[in-house]
């Protein structure tokens, strides 16, 4: 009887927790606009400084990356790394949009911005999940619990029966 009070326990508690995947998910997205929307303006920025001076975005990256100045260099360097993140997270908010709920949730954890889950998770608020997604969500988390503690359960009266029989029958 304890053990099923601690399984439905755990149940409830993986089932409130794995509701709260879509709701991240949800500021994760709301912070990558914010994120887009900056990288864009600082590499707009950096296209128009290179046009100015008649040059394309490689040929200023790699006038940078040629400068004796370490300083130059640097932000040469942290200007490719910009561009970079800013084509990342624009294919991953394209990857987001085009998918529905449920195929949004595996896009969006097998190709996650360390960076900017970890902000997200700083600021994070959970929510009562309303969505079709978040009570998915919920009962998955919930039946993984019950089943993965079930399981184990099974496994441990069957070992511990296991070892009373070999008790016995040594004695």
């Amino acid at each position: 009887m304890i053990f099923r009070t601690l399984v439905l326990g755990v149940a409830v508690v993986s089932g409130a927790t794995t509701s709260q995947l879509p709701e991240f998910a949800q500021q994760y997205r709301q912070r990558m606009g914010g994120a887009i929307d900056a990288l864009s303006q600082v590499v707009t920025d950096f296209r128009e400084d290179a046009a100015s001076n008649g040059l394309t975005v490689p040929e200023a990256l790699q006038r940078l990356s040629s400068a004796q100045d370490p300083l130059v260099v640097l932000r040469g360097q942290r200007m490719e790394q910009s561009i970079d993140r800013l084509a990342a997270l624009t294919r991953q908010r394209a990857a987001l949009q085009e998918a529905g709920p449920f195929a949004r949730l595996g896009t969006f954890v097998t190709d996650l911005d360390p960076q900017l889950a970890s902000a997200t998770y700083d600021d994070f608020e959970p929510a009562v999940p309303v969505t079709m997604e978040g009570a998915v969500a919920a009962g998955g988390g919930f039946l993984a619990a019950v089943l993965g503690l079930g399981l184990a359960g099974r496994l441990t009266g069957r070992l511990t029966r296991r070892m009373r029989r070999r008790g016995s029958a040594k004695a």
